[in-house]
């Protein structure tokens, strides 16, 4: 792994209702912290919000005022009435990364086709040595692994570009 990846302060952020209700157990937090830290990545909050814009939203403005680099969300990327989780991504997203939402999309469609269902954004929040690389995953740990498998092993190439 190059040097630039290693400490890269990051953020996973769990959006679920059931599993913030403790209806149900969370599975895929688990699998990005494995991921992003076998990357490289430090985590400095692993979170669990409610469905929905503005939980979301918050929870990305405090990621984004910690100068985490890597911000994951999970969940809330559906068809579902509160899944709002891209819709509160895109105000904190100046450069959409089409071709990586394409590549996930891709590797998840290898495994099912519920893949498709997910709207998931992936862009950074600035062009700059702040940038924080923010990613929408599904909120299964095969979506995980599917959006994770994809963007870490590109960290080096985003980060030593800004």
């Amino acid at each position: 792994m190059p040097a630039q990846n290693k400490n890269l302060p990051g953020s996973v952020i769990v959006v679920s209702d059931r599993i913030k209700s403790g209806e149900r157990i969370d599975k895929a937090g688990p699998v990005a912290v494995d991921l992003l830290q076998e990357s490289g990545v430090e985590i400095s909050t692993f979170t669990v919000v409610e469905e929905g814009f503005e939980p979301v939203h918050q929870e990305l403005v405090k990621a984004l005022a910690r100068r985490d680099r890597v911000i994951i969300t999970i969940g809330g990327t559906g068809v579902g009435p509160r899944n709002r989780t891209p819709e509160a991504t895109e105000p904190h997203i100046d450069t959409l990364l089409p071709g990586l939402m394409t590549q996930i999309l891709f590797s998840g469609l290898s495994n099912t086709a519920q893949a498709g269902l997910s709207r998931g954004l992936v862009g950074l929040s600035s062009r700059d040595a702040t940038a924080a690389l923010i990613v929408n995953a599904p909120s299964s740990s095969g979506g995980v692994r599917d959006a994770l498998g994809v963007v870490c092993p590109l960290f080096g190439s985003i980060f030593e570009r800004l």
